[in-house]
C-alpha cells in the first residue's frame, strides 16, 4: 500500500516547500487545502462554489466542505503515495480524514510536525521576498496563535497513536528533507 502522509507544523515552518520536494523526489502527490479550494472554486465545481461563499466575504471555509474536498482528492489518488500539506488542522479534521482514508482502503502512516520555534518562524516569514498581506508582525502572532490554539491539539492526537514523527524545522531545507525522508522512510515506491 502507498503511504500517506501529514505535513503539520506552524506558518512559516516550510511545510510547502518541504511538500514540493517530497513531490518531486520521492513521488508523493501532495494535496493542499489552499490549492484545492482555488482549483474547485476556478473550475465551478458543487463544492468550489460553496466555498466561494465563505472566501468572498473573508470566512473560514467549514470543516465539512474542506473535508468532502479532501476527500474527493485522496479518491483521485488511489495507487499514489499521497503527501497532505497542511491537513489536518483541528482534530475534528483528523477524525474525518481517518474515515475518508478507510473509506479508499488506505490509512495513515506517518504526522510529520516541522518544527519551528516562534521566534524563528516570525523571521522567517518577515524576511520573505514575496510578502503575502498578512505577514505584518502582528498578524504573524495573530497566526501563530491560531495555530498554537486550533492546530498543535494534532500533536497530542498524533502522539497518542504513535504516528507522530518530529522534524526540526529550524535548519536548512536540505536537513528538513532529510529528516523527513528519514522520518517516513525514504522512498514511497518502496511500501
Amino acid at each position: 500500500m502507498h503511504p500517506t502522509v501529514v505535513l503539520l507544523g506552524p506558518p512559516g515552518s516550510g511545510k510547502g516547500t518541504q511538500a514540493e520536494r517530497l513531490r518531486d523526489s520521492a513521488g508523493f502527490a501532495t494535496l493542499s487545502t489552499g490549492d484545492l479550494l482555488r482549483r474547485a472554486r476556478t473550475q465551478g465545481t458543487e463544492l468550489g462554489r460553496r466555498a466561494s461563499e465563505y472566501m468572498d466575504r473573508g470566512d473560514l471555509v467549514p470543516d465539512e466542505l474542506i473535508v468532502a474536498m479532501m476527500g474527493d482528492a485522496i479518491a483521485d489518488r488511489d495507487g499514489e503515495p499521497i503527501l497532505l500539506d497542511g491537513f489536518p488542522r483541528n482534530v475534528a479534521q483528523a477524525d474525518a480524514l481517518a474515515e475518508a482514508l478507510g473509506a479508499r482502503g488506505r490509512e495513515l502512516n506517518a504526522a510529520v510536525l516541522v518544527d519551528v520555534p516562534d521566534d524563528v518562524v516570525a523571521e522567517r516569514i518577515s524576511g520573505r521576498r514575496q510578502g503575502r498581506a498578512d505577514d505584518t508582525p502582528e498578524a504573524v502572532r495573530e497566526r501563530l496563535r491560531v495555530y498554537h490554539r486550533d492546530t498543535e491539539p494534532l500533536v497530542a492526537y498524533y502522539d497518542q497513536r504513535g504516528l507522530l514523527r518530529r522534524v526540526d524545522g529550524a535548519r536548512d531545507a536540505d536537513a528538513v528533507e532529510a529528516g523527513i525522508r528519514a522520518a517516513i522512510g525514504s522512498d514511497p515506491g518502496d511500501r
